[in-house]
């Protein structure tokens, strides 16, 4: 491609050059939400952290088939194999059939994430929809002499695979020390190993979520779903699976067991992972009980937020931090967001509004190769958005007329800036996005302006000063300048 790309491979733990196994088609898998609650400002960075590089690929000109899961069965609430289902749990507490539960969060989710502008993604299977490829995919680990039955229950034989393979590459850890410390003593679990992981549950009597399998009535381990659904509509190799950082370990690191004891070999090319977001210090989390909801932020309704935060303001923010890096919640942080992104959002519509000079006194022609070279870094956004932050200030330098831009020079800048600030960073101008209204409230504002303008021509002060009052009262500020009149609504 054009533009070649380097990624970070948590696997290998280096940046590596970007190589689709079958160019120009790449397959990305993405760990989706658990569906049993509101998204919270957790839930966003990894949606928006592969929603960038779901844009920036396509924009390359990749053909990229995008799935993203719906974790809604398996995943217990003390860890990945003990415990009530989550969405179970929910269910009985509000009497409730479990596919209510699913669907009603499923479809809050979808709204949280229109709001973010995340594009939807190309598959978005449930784990529920697929239970006989999960149990299709535990019969070769079984058949492969990887697995063992237990009660009704199947598990992982980890001390086995280790031997033959090695367990913990994606993480790190040793598997010989953790072993050591973990065994079970014999008739004490149903495991042989503490470490050993679920493929198949045998369900309680109340369990409410039950699928009939060789082995029992029973569900599938949480582990198993993006193994199964990822080798199905991505195929036994595919090129990039992404999720949180959190999901390293145990999730991702099973994965990759099950991977290569169904079929001999890892599935994945490149795994991807973004850092957490954090208060003071700590994981933001349901299991934490620190979080805050998407919809919290979007309307200010939680005692450690100050105002409420736009979606844009909340992508911006996220999108202010490499995604590898840490991200830490305060309202500060949250403000300036919105005060940096009000700033490019002005600088744009400057920007669409300048006349071209005979010759440009700004250099502003690097701006893409800039912007190029960031992007292909890893998915340097921070630095992207630095790059657009020096172009607003040569905007506004040509504003004031202390410079100028050429026609030639003012075409390419307008194509850059809408390029990298709306179509790969996926930032949208949220007051226009109210459409024929708004266009029409622009409009009204616009005439408003021209008849004070004309006033002031016939030197009708009253007139002239009575708009502006009136439209300052309502919380619109009003510039005077060398062409008319510029305005914005304050929030």
């Amino acid at each position: 491609m054009e533009h070649p790309l380097s990624i970070y491979n948590t696997l290998t733990r280096k940046k590596e050059p970007f190589k689709p196994l079958h160019e120009p088609h790449v397959g990305m898998y993405v760990c989706g939400p658990t569906v049993y609650g509101d998204a919270h400002l957790g839930h966003a960075r990894p949606a928006i952290t592969f929603d960038l590089l779901f844009r920036y690929l396509t924009h390359l000109g990749y053909k990229v088939r995008y799935v993203r899961n719906i974790t809604d069965v398996g995943h217990l609430e003390h860890d990945a194999d003990d415990g009530e289902d989550k969405i179970a749990k929910k269910a009985r507490l509000e009497q409730l059939e479990p596919m209510e539960v699913v669907q009603y969060y499923l479809n809050r989710y979808h709204q949280a994430m229109d709001a973010l502008n995340v594009l939807p993604p190309s598959i978005e299977p449930h784990a529920s929809g697929h239970i006989i490829e999960q149990i299709e995919l535990v019969k070769k680990i079984l058949d492969n002499g990887y697995a063992y039955e237990s009660q009704g229950s199947v598990y992982f034989d980890v001390e086995k695979y280790n031997k033959d393979h090695k367990y913990g590459i994606l993480s790190g850890r040793n598997i010989e020390d953790m072993l050591n410390t973990t065994r079970a003593l014999d008739g004490q679990d149903e495991k042989h190993n503490a470490i050993d992981f679920a493929l198949w549950k045998c369900a309680q009597p109340e369990h409410i979520m039950r699928w009939p399998s060789p082995w029992s009535d029973g569900f599938p381990g949480w582990h198993c779903e993006c193994t199964a659904m990822g080798k199905k509509y991505l195929g036994e190799h595919f090129d990039i699976h992404g999720g949180g950082m959190d999901l390293i370990f145990p999730h991702h690191e099973c994965e990759i067991a099950q991977a290569v004891a169904s079929q001999g070999d890892d599935m994945v090319h490149y795994w991807m992972h973004n850092n957490m977001i954090t208060i003071n210090g700590q994981k933001m989390g349901k299991s934490l009980g620190n979080f805050i909801t998407l919809e919290q932020f979007f309307t200010g309704d939680h005692p450690m937020l100050r105002q409420a935060y736009s979606a844009m303001t909340i992508r911006f923010f996220i999108l202010q931090a490499h995604y590898r890096s840490t991200v830490d919640f305060s309202n500060e942080a949250l403000q300036a967001a919105e005060k940096g992104l009000s700033r490019l959002m002005e600088a744009y519509g400057h920007l669409m509004k300048l006349q071209p000079s005979a010759a440009s006194t700004v250099d502003t022609r690097g701006l893409r190769e800039k912007c190029y070279e960031a992007m292909n870094d890893d998915l340097n956004s921070p630095i992207v958005i630095s790059h657009l932050f020096d172009a607003s200030r040569a905007i506004n330098s040509i504003k004031d007329g202390k410079a100028t831009i050429s026609g030639e020079d003012l075409k390419e800048l307008r194509e850059v800036f809408h390029l990298f600030l709306f179509d790969i960073l996926g930032m949208k101008d949220e007051a226009s996005a109210g459409g024929n209204h708004y266009e029409a409230f622009g409009k009204a504002v616009d005439l408003l302006l021209s008849i004070r303008q004309q006033a002031k021509a016939n030197k009708d002060w009253a007139t002239s000063d009575k708009i502006r009052n009136e439209l300052t009262a309502m919380g619109f500020e009003i510039k005077d300048t060398k062409d008319g009149a510029e305005w914005k609504l304050n929030n």
